[in-house]
């Protein structure tokens, strides 16, 4: 078994995720043959080192603590917590500094801790029993309610969600919980956790929610030797975690952080979906002021592994995000591996990763599958809906049953009557299982959440007389009225490509590509902030023939507005080709640190090129990252890379001014100057060089062979 220092040196290269640590943290303390005080003194050399997450470090501290209760209670010796072992403190913003690992109100103490763990109680009520998993913003313990207990109920357990330190010093956690509980109230589903309610015990914010007997789905695929399950067994996982899916979206909600811990396995064989904690809106009119308010995703928590490409590079939630996180899933499930070794979607993008073929899925399951995975949002799988109705084959197979017994049904009532046959008593049909909405017990139907209505015809209606008689009524004569004309409907107007190509140019400070398929609109690409990606959905709605718009873009800021203008035919020509080139930044958020290294990911069209990359600083200038004095090759050829540009070393390193800036690829043909440029210069003279020199080469050698690329970053200061 690994040991205590190996299990943190694990978790802190990333080959353990977080759940992963809290797994295998037990099994670790368990196996190490030290007393509490040398386990604290590792503790605190690993955590000097590379430092835990606060909430982590401190739930490692507490367990360490419980071995010492453990080992008095069993009778053996205090082996003295309160010595020379000097534990770092961590910063609450609501309460100063936590104190170390001493008794409270040994001297030298700081001021007492503001985080609660096991053997605590939240508000006089609340006694946390045991710590049930670490996620991305809090804490989940089992919890006894001692006015639960005290009325005699026979269930008086629930799961609490404490809110992690770290967040609790972001003012926005608060509403982070609220809107988590209030998202979760409203997604009544017998396939999503009942949540409760929401409260604080002093500085303490917390979450109610039902207690479930079971294992997360998690735990199972890390089983050792698994290696996936048949699919007749997987199917129930599947059409559970599908119902919770379907249903939210319908409601207009994108889970955001789908993945295996988020999936409940209950001893009562049932499937629950958890942790809508940074679940967004993605539709609703209603919710539009939550965005503007608070943006869950600000929280940074997704996991990399389940998150669609969109997700990483910040685009605005859709439904199929969730789905690509379902294929892994899925896929996981049957399998036993990760479709993509657990890259990032990204990662796995640059590098043309493709999954194979699971041997025990037929060719429509697979079809299905395959287009649940596809990096491409507007490829992937519509909807869950559509997604379950392609890949349950026993709902296929059952709806292929059903309608051969309809028609031979049909069959026997054209042969009645054909023999002159008139009326005839139909059997009660078989009713399907129904999505009713808004109801507790809603949950989508095998066949794929389509709802069935069974209705009765032909019932009798009869009043009883004052004799007791049933008497029934002689209908009134019925007269027949001539249909009145109908108008024929004006035809809508075609939609072209060429039609919206002009609306898309006058958005201003805009770099955007749009597609058409009938009547529906898809717009990719950069939008400014003042302009706003609400705003120009409204727009484009407005247009002849459109439908339905779907957007895929991001913000840009307002002061980028001057690079947007000199190379937005060159970024929309890119993506109008399939995005052949592109630049990726490390990590894909974009959100980089003061003393970080600036490192990108450059992949190459299909022509050989040259690669020009530049950093738009906040304050005006640009700073040259290829070709320059530091990195002069910057020749790439046909479908070549990833090219890595940057090290963590620290070629390029982030540092004042902060804000919103950005980073640029433009790919031409020959070497875009004919020198190196000054390492740095005023962004108003590079971009007049910049527009001058693409079009001499456009003339030259044509415009398409000029493709951009953008990748909006903001940097920030070192928390002191």
């Amino acid at each position: 078994m690994a040991s205590l220092a190996r299990v943190i040196l694990d978790f802190q290269s990333g080959e353990l995720s977080r759940d992963e640590f809290v797994a295998r943290l037990d099994s670790a303390l368990a196996t190490e043959q030290l007393g509490p005080t040398r386990l604290l003194e590792m503790l605190y050399a690993t955590h000097s080192r590379s430092p835990l997450p606060d909430d982590l470090y401190l739930e490692v501290r507490r367990r360490i603590e419980l071995l010492r209760v453990s080992n008095v209670a069993a009778g053996g010796e205090e082996t003295g917590i309160q010595t020379t072992v000097d534990l770092p403190s961590l910063r609450s913003s609501s309460a100063g500094s936590l104190g170390s690992a001493g008794t409270a109100g040994t001297a030298g103490s700081a001021a007492p801790e503001t985080i609660k763990g096991i053997g605590d109680t939240l508000n006089n009520r609340f006694v946390l029993e045991e710590c049930l998993g670490v996620g991305g913003m809090g804490t989940v313990y089992k919890a006894l309610d001692l006015r639960k207990l005290e009325a005699s109920d026979r269930k008086p357990y629930l799961a609490i969600k404490v809110l992690n330190v770290q967040f609790r010093g972001n003012p926005n956690s608060l509403v982070a919980l609220q809107r988590e509980a209030r998202k979760a109230q409203v997604l009544a589903h017998r396939n999503i956790i009942t949540v409760y309610d929401f409260d604080r015990d002093g500085p303490i914010v917390y979450l109610t929610m039902e207690y479930l007997s079971g294992k997360p789905l998690s735990q199972l695929l890390r089983t050792p030797g698994y290696q996936g399950m048949p699919v007749r067994a997987a199917l129930p996982i599947v059409r559970g975690m599908c119902a919770a899916l379907a249903y939210a979206h319908e409601r207009g909600f994108v889970h955001c952080d789908f993945k295996p811990a988020n999936v409940f396995l209950t001893t009562n064989a049932e499937v629950k979906v958890i942790d809508f904690g940074i679940a967004r809106v993605f539709q609703r009119p209603e919710e539009e002021s939550d965005a503007t308010v608070f943006d869950p995703g600000s929280l940074g928590a997704l996991t990399p592994a389940y998150a669609s490409p969109e997700m990483i590079e910040h685009r605005e939630p859709d439904p199929r995000d969730d789905i690509y996180a379902l294929g892994c899933i899925t896929y996981e499930l049957l399998t036993g591996h990760h479709p993509f070794d657990r890259l990032s979607a990204t990662q796995a993008r640059n590098a043309d990763f493709k999954p194979q073929r699971p041997p025990n899925l037929d060719t429509r399951q697979w079809r299905a599958l395959r287009a649940a995975l596809s990096f491409d949002r507007n490829a992937r799988m519509p909807s869950v809906v559509r997604f379950i109705a392609e890949f349950d084959n026993e709902a296929r197979a059952e709806k292929s049953g059903t309608l051969a017994w309809a028609g031979l049904a049909g069959l026997a009532v054209v042969c009645a009557v054909t023999v002159g046959v008139f009326a005839f008593r139909s059997g009660p049909g078989r009713q399907q299982e129904s999505e009713a909405s808004g109801s507790q017990g809603d949950q989508v139907d095998r066949a794929g959440g389509a709802s069935a209505v069974a209705s009765s015809a032909g019932a009798n209606i009869a009043s009883t007389a004052p004799g007791g008689a049933a008497v029934t009524p002689t209908p009134a004569p019925q007269v027949a009225s001539p249909p009145a004309p109908v108008a024929a409907p004006a035809p809508k107007p075609a939609l072209t490509l060429a039609a919206i190509t002009p609306a898309l140019a006058q958005v201003p400070c805009s770099a955007l590509s749009g597609a058409v398929q009938d009547h529906a609109l898809t717009v990719r690409g950069f939008v400014s902030q003042r302009y706003g990606s609400a705003r120009l959905k409204e727009t484009l709605a407005a247009l002849p023939g459109v439908d339905t718009v779907s957007l895929d873009v991001r913000p840009l800021a307002d002061d980028k507005c001057d690079v947007v203008k000199t190379l937005s035919p060159y970024m929309v020509r890119n993506w109008q080709a399939g995005h052949v080139t592109s630049l990726q930044m490390r990590p894909p958020s974009g959100l980089l640190t003061e003393n970080d290294s600036l490192v990108v990911d450059l992949k190459a069209p299909p022509f050989d090129s040259y690669a020009t990359v530049d950093y738009y600083q906040l304050d005006g200038h640009v700073v040259h990252m290829v070709p320059s004095h530091l990195w002069p090759d910057n020749q790439m050829q046909s479908n070549g890379g990833p090219y890595t540009i940057g090290s963590a070393a620290g070629d390029w390193i982030v540092s004042k001014p902060f804000g919103s800036e950005m980073v640029v690829l433009v790919v031409t043909p020959v070497p875009l100057f004919d020198k190196l440029r000054p390492e740095s210069e005023a962004r108003a003279d590079y971009l007049r060089a910049l527009e001058t020199r693409l079009k001499q080469i456009g003339g030259q050698y044509g415009q398409d062979r000029l493709l951009a690329d953008f990748a909006p970053i903001t940097t920030r200061p070192a928390k002191p």
